[in-house]
């Protein structure tokens, strides 16, 4: 039967077995598109409407051979709490200090200062990153 078709105009008894197979090709490829679109809208919203807390130290110093005074920004959502870690690092860039800051103030922007105990003399402060208090 198969010389037969042979000699056939093409597509006048059916669909051969190629056209068949780039039908299914096109199905599945706008199947998947449509799915990593779908994907990468999901993510793209996900990030914009979720709650972005940053902040930077603006200033540091030592008060003494175990406390270290630092002066931290941060920028957030009004009403959303924001927990800070912040470290301290000596000469030789060892840690002698960490803690987390909680600010639950209800501005957008928090100014505020903090002593951080530390082990030995702190050379400088570093913030490790803010989120929002609400995320484990």
């Amino acid at each position: 039967m198969a010389a037969v078709r042979e000699g056939l105009p093409e597509g006048r008894y059916g669909r051969g077995a190629d056209a068949r197979a780039d039908r299914r090709l096109k199905i599945i490829g706008l199947v998947l598109g449509v799915l990593a679109l779908g994907g990468v809208g999901w993510f793209g919203w996900h990030s914009v409407a979720g709650t972005d807390v940053s902040g930077e130290v603006i200033k540091s110093r030592a008060v003494s051979d175990q406390a270290v005074e630092i002066h931290l920004e941060v920028r957030k959502d009004a009403g959303t709490a924001a927990v800070c870690t912040l470290r301290s690092v000596d000469k030789d860039h060892t840690e002698v200090g960490r803690m987390d800051v909680t600010m639950r103030d209800h501005k957008k922007q928090v100014d505020t200062v903090v002593t951080m105990r530390t082990t030995h003399r702190g050379e400088t402060a570093e913030l490790l990153g803010c989120k929002p208090a609400d995320q484990g």
